[in-house]
């Protein structure tokens, strides 16, 4: 299942079941789990951890060399779990240091010149857009919908469940269960069509989470007298502790809040 015309270094740990493309890219230091698909011109490089079932497209660089003038050279990781697509140009960079790494979950697709910067972790179920892109240090949670052309900037976390709008420079982290639109970025909604599709919530809990970020956003208060209003009027169940929680741990700011 491995083509002649592909280079694959004579270190690298293939798994059972895997299919490298001709003129595919196989580093020394690197690990590509059963079942993974290697397309034409795809290159994996030294670091990369790779899962089960996972597809790469033509072009994609994988582990590719921190863009950070910080890192020196070490042998840093990235971590790719089961069952992600990763179509045409996707860049994804490893950690700049041994302190840390670059995550990918289990279940993304990212789409054309998707690019994760080093240190990012991205997390399950996420889609991201053509040409979205995060720089590093960022925190994307679970089941995300990052737009074409979405650009997360340094340090920034989306909450789980969050639809980021096509084009939208996120600067500030952007709360769970929440869509995100228009430059500069703003709270939009609650990102209701898509909880209602995938069965991930109740109508109940739908309409708790929009209570909240009606304190949030719709009453002109501070985002401490928002949060007290939240706990002292909304039954905290799962989700709604997981809002609080995202909005008091955030340091970088919340979009469209004054702190």
């Amino acid at each position: 299942m491995i083509s002649p015309l592909a280079y694959v270094d004579p270190n690298a740990k293939i798994g059972k079941n895997v299919t490298i493309h001709p003129f595919a890219y196989i580093d020394n230091n690197v690990e590509i789990g059963d079942n993974c698909t290697i397309m034409p011109y795809a290159s994996v490089l030294s670091g990369t951890r790779m899962g089960t079932n996972n597809t790469i497209y033509q072009g994609a660089i994988i582990g590719a060399t921190p863009q950070d003038f910080k890192f020196k050279g070490d042998d840093t990781i990235l971590k790719i779990g089961n069952n992600n697509t990763i179509r045409e140009k996707v860049i994804i960079n490893r950690g700049t240091n041994t302190t840390d790494c670059t995550i990918v979950g289990d279940g993304n697709f990212l789409l054309e010149s998707v690019h994760l910067a080093h240190d990012t972790h991205l997390g399950n179920c996420c889609v991201l857009g053509n040409a979205a892109k995060t720089a590093g240090n960022c925190i994307v949670e679970d089941n995300v919908i990052l737009g074409s052309g979405v650009i997360v900037k340094h340090g920034c976390r989306i909450g789980t469940w969050a639809f980021v709008k096509d084009g939208c420079r996120a600067n500030k982290d952007v709360p769970p269960y929440i869509v995100a639109a228009h430059n500069p970025i703003s709270y939009y909604g609650i990102n209701a069509t898509v909880l209602r599709k995938e069965d991930a919530l109740t109508e109940t809990v739908i309409d708790d989470i929009a209570k909240a970020y009606r304190q949030v956003y719709q009453c002109g208060s501070s985002l401490e007298s928002a949060l007290l209003r939240i706990k002292e009027t909304i039954s905290v169940g799962t989700e709604i502790k997981t809002i609080i929680d995202f909005l008091e741990s955030s340091t970088k700011g919340v979009i469209g809040v004054t702190m």
